[in-house]
């Protein structure tokens, strides 16, 4: 018997990979879902952050939160190891963690949480106003919700991988379980090699 939690994990996964098979306009490719926008927020050191960011870099933007039980804490550790698997191309990715949780994650908070010796050297943490936390999920299409009361709530979240190119364009979901072989052979294939 699947649990609920995996069970609504599962559904946000195929949501997600449903929009990548929708088609998006403007300067984005046909056949692929409109994922991504502006955005404006702050890091884990207080510094303002902006879109401009994903430029430059292939970019693997996850959110999630730092009190996060399993899902993201597994997430990021997939992708520290799927970024050594990468080789040399692994420094031209950038992992970007976005928090659903503003109330709990203040940039001190990303900060402690980041620097843990299990997750991608050099990860982005990103907070801001509850209003600018919505709107940046709303642009990548995320679900979060607060579940229960008290200092010890949950969150609710998607779970997709939004791979972005180094035009800050999106490029595909990738599934937060896929385990870091698979997570690496296919941000490989998107680069290039």
């Amino acid at each position: 018997m699947i649990p609920q939690r995996a069970k609504l994990a599962l559904c946000l996964a195929a949501a997600v990979l449903m929009l990548a098979a929708c088609g998006r306009t403007g300067g984005q490719a046909p056949g692929q879902a409109q994922v991504g926008g502006p955005f404006q927020l702050v890091d884990q050191d207080g510094q303002p952050r902006d879109q401009t960011m994903l430029k430059g870099k292939w970019s693997a933007v996850f959110f999630g939160y730092t009190f996060c039980p399993d899902v993201c804490p597994t997430t990021l550790q997939s992708l520290a190891d799927a970024q050594g698997r990468l080789g040399s191309r692994g420094k031209d990715l950038q992992v970007v963690f976005v928090t659903v949780d503003p109330a709990r994650d203040t940039p001190g908070q990303l900060k402690t949480y980041l620097s843990s010796q299990a997750f991608p050297k050099g990860t982005i943490g990103l907070t801001g106003a509850p209003d600018q936390i919505a709107r940046t999920a709303k642009a990548y299409r995320v679900f979060y919700q607060k579940q229960g009361a008290g200092k010890d709530y949950e969150m609710a979240h998607s779970s997709a991988i939004y791979l972005m190119d180094p035009k800050g364009r999106f490029d595909r979901p990738l599934a937060y379980d896929l385990g870091p072989a698979e997570l690496a052979r296919q941000i490989g294939q998107a680069m290039g090699g």
